[in-house]
């Protein structure tokens, strides 16, 4: 089973409307903006780091960065750090830039920040850089129940 596959189980075990789009392959944050023609910050960028001895995922607005600072304080860790590609890879299966928002997808805690709340909608990579998913931002916190802060700063 494709992580698009359990993605998509969750979401709909959960009973939430989302919306499924395929499109050319994007590797950056400003290429899905354009193809799926929404706003950069409607973009829910994970990122997979380690903070202290364990992984964990990191959920915010593709038009912000982590904040190392934010994120140790909030944490109560030493130090994070990013997965590597070969962590990335050997943790998910899945290529850097894919990773849908949803930590519990493979067992990671999932911390989202704040500023993401503030987008009605949100869009993300599912496992695939070719396929996206447009869904409510309310759905997204409902199914995922991430730890929600401010880890971010303005990129």
């Amino acid at each position: 089973m494709t992580v698009f596959d359990r993605l998509t189980g969750l979401l709909d075990s959960h009973g939430v409307s989302y919306d499924v789009s395929r499109h050319e392959p994007v590797f950056t944050s400003e290429e899905a903006a354009r193809v799926r023609g929404a706003p950069l910050a409607s973009g829910a960028k994970a990122l997979i780091c380690k903070a202290g001895e364990t992984f964990v995922l990191f959920v915010m607005p593709a038009d912000r960065r982590l904040d190392s600072k934010q994120a140790r304080k909030a944490l109560g860790v030493r130090g994070v750090r990013f997965a590597t590609r070969e962590e990335v890879e050997q943790l998910t299966t899945l290529k850097p830039g894919s990773i849908p928002p949803f930590g519990s997808l493979f067992g990671f805690a999932t911390y989202c920040d704040e500023q993401l709340s503030a987008q009605p909608r949100i869009n993300f990579n599912a496992g695939d850089h070719a396929i996206s998913v447009n869904m409510s931002s309310a759905d997204y916190q409902k199914v995922e129940q991430p730890t929600m802060g401010q880890y971010t700063e303005a990129a």
